[in-house]
């Protein structure tokens, strides 16, 4: 694959600047205390916003905080459980059978390297990814809908693909600024950069988006449009 040129990565790196300052309390949205909690809260995300899994994971952590309760659960409680999730049935079936791996394999604890992690039941690279930057602090790229959106409109890439974006990601930015990246792209497709009408004219990096325009220019139109994360 070709490299990027240096005049590309520059300009990657001003944006990510501009973002980073624009968001600095940007962080994972999904509520846990622990690395099980955070894997199993990642994989009841799918088709899901984070706000709707937070809404659930507080009863369902009560009850089953860690991989030794969750393993032992009852199918049917746990889907009453998560069942506002989406696919609850499909979910709970996931996280069950994760937990039970993790105890047979990993004496209850999540495994802290991609290969172990995508062998889990549920567990795809996004959410590998997601559980690898956030708990154990190992670089990697989240490609959810708002990094893939964000990639497209930015110029990062012109794939639609996770992996081949990712991989784009990663010739573009260095490794120790991926996680930073990953928070900072998706926290401004949730305040800004929206996939039906982006707040163009109220974007931090404006000028040097190649997509500016495809949303609301007018300020104070576009300023009306912002939406401030909630965690």
């Amino acid at each position: 694959m070709t490299k990027p040129s240096r005049t590309r990565r520059e300009r990657a790196s001003a944006i990510l600047v501009i973002l980073q300052n624009t968001y600095p309390e940007a962080t994972c949205a999904l509520r846990h205390d622990s690395a099980f909690q955070l894997l199993t809260a990642t994989i009841l995300s799918a088709q899901c916003t984070d706000r709707g899994v937070n809404a659930v994971t507080p009863e369902l952590f009560s009850r089953y905080p860690t991989a030794d309760d969750l393993a032992e659960a009852n199918p049917d409680d746990v889907e009453k459980i998560i069942h506002s999730t989406g696919f609850f049935r499909a979910k709970a079936d996931k996280i069950l059978r994760m937990s039970q791996m993790l105890l047979e394999q990993y004496d209850g604890q999540v495994p802290c390297s991609l290969e172990e992690l995508m062998v889990l039941p549920g567990v795809g690279r996004k959410t590998a990814n997601v559980v690898l930057g956030e708990w154990f602090g190992v670089p990697g790229i989240t490609t959810d809908t708002h990094v893939l959106r964000l990639s497209r409109r930015l110029g990062f890439s012109q794939h639609k693909d996770p992996p081949k974006v990712e991989q784009d990601l990663a010739d573009l930015f260095a490794e120790e600024s991926w996680i930073s990246l990953s928070r900072s792209l998706i926290w401004h497709g949730r305040a800004r950069c929206h996939a039906r009408r982006a707040a163009c004219g109220a974007c931090p990096i404006a000028e040097m988006c190649p997509s500016f325009g495809e949303g609301e220019v007018d300020p104070d139109q576009a300023q009306a449009l912002v939406r401030v994360p909630q965690l």
